[in-house]
């Protein structure tokens, strides 16, 4: 599989095929099958699955990849630059809400993927335009050295308690799941007490950092006591043998927050038909759960998919029932709000 860092690497690339056709003497051989995929999924979780499809298929897969601060930003914000005259085929996002502001964009196409009838409704585009499978779940990482579970917060509105003045992490909440979990209290909460919850933990000094992995990472380290992230990093931490667990961030006694992976044809795609077979493998059972046998523990969205026992029990537990259009409208209400609490990156 080839990796693609730019706009000009896939020029390149395809200026090369050409030149190289141009070449030869008789008619030029038949162009190979590819697919040009953007993904937000860890590059260490989505490169070897992309790298199965190609092998099975042989379409010839590039992939663009996003930083860990940026995550998703950076990507849709390439898309819709590039919406005119799409480069991309296929967009394989780590959340769901910016994902839904393509489809409001206008960047993406429906497409009912022959083998999605098993996911939930409540992960799929009622019109077709995104899919989700393989979910992570929002947590509370704590250092197991430093606080006992019992001791832990109950629910994600005690975070702001006094005890816990300086000792809670958080990454930077405009970008990734972290903007995601905020346009989700916006959405559920509403404005006014979703605002407050975010001025009460910048009052209450949490520490902000670039990404969801850099806040676990400080919390195995002993830098902070506990953070806000995501089932993926903080079981790949524990796997490491880290000082880390991790439990459910309650809402009001309703529930975790499940946010799963979702993947969508780009509209105008130069390469349609691949990008279709691409989204279909994608949201195979065997894609499912080789994600959740993988560090990153990934959640299965269909009943049935082999995991580990301790994603099962993930799979058992109770969740928010979100209306991820709704929170996809609170997105850059939140992101203004959030914004003036803790400044720009």
């Amino acid at each position: 599989m080839r990796q693609v860092y730019g706009m000009a690497a896939v020029l390149t690339v395809a200026a090369l095929a050409i030149t190289v056709a141009g070449c030869g003497k008789g008619k030029p051989p038949a162009p190979k099958a590819e697919v040009v995929v953007y993904t937000a999924l860890d590059q260490l979780y989505s490169e070897p699955i992309l790298r199965k499809f190609e092998a099975a298929t042989g379409i010839a897969t590039l992939a663009v990849y996003d930083s860990e601060a940026a995550k998703t930003v950076g990507l849709v914000n390439r898309l819709i630059a590039e919406r005119e005259r799409p480069i991309c085929d296929v967009f394989w996002n780590n959340e769901v809400v910016r994902t839904i502001q393509l489809k409001d964009a206008g960047v993406i196409e429906p497409f009912v993927p022959s083998n999605a009838a098993d996911i939930p409704p409540s992960f799929k585009d009622p019109e077709g335009y995104w899919t989700g499978f393989a979910a992570r779940a929002r947590v509370l990482a704590f250092n197991a050295e430093k606080v006992s579970r019992p001791e832990l917060p109950t629910d994600i509105s005690h975070l702001t308690y006094e005890e816990w003045k300086g000792k809670v992490g958080m990454a930077y909440p405009l970008f990734g799941s972290t903007a995601t979990h905020a346009a989700v209290l916006w959405s559920e909460w509403g404005p006014l007490r979703a605002k407050r919850f975010f001025e009460d933990l910048r009052n209450n000094g949490v520490v902000i950092f670039d990404g969801n992995m850099s806040a676990a990472r400080a919390v195995a380290s002993g830098e902070i006591l506990m953070c806000m992230t995501d089932t993926d990093d903080a079981h790949l931490l524990k796997g490491e043998g880290k000082p880390i667990d991790w439990k459910l961030i309650d809402h009001d006694g309703r529930g975790g927050l499940l946010i799963p992976n979702t993947v969508a044809l780009v509209k105008n795609a130069p390469h349609p038909e691949a990008g279709k077979r691409l989204i279909e493998y994608l949201l195979s059972a065997e894609v499912e759960a080789a994600l959740a046998a993988c560090p990153s523990a990934q959640i299965p969205l269909r009943p049935g998919v082999e995991a580990p026992v301790e994603v099962k029990r993930m799979a058992e537990a109770t969740f928010l029932d979100v209306n991820f259009t709704s929170a996809a409208l609170e997105l850059e209400a939140s992101a203004a709000q959030l914004k003036g609490l803790y400044g720009s990156r």
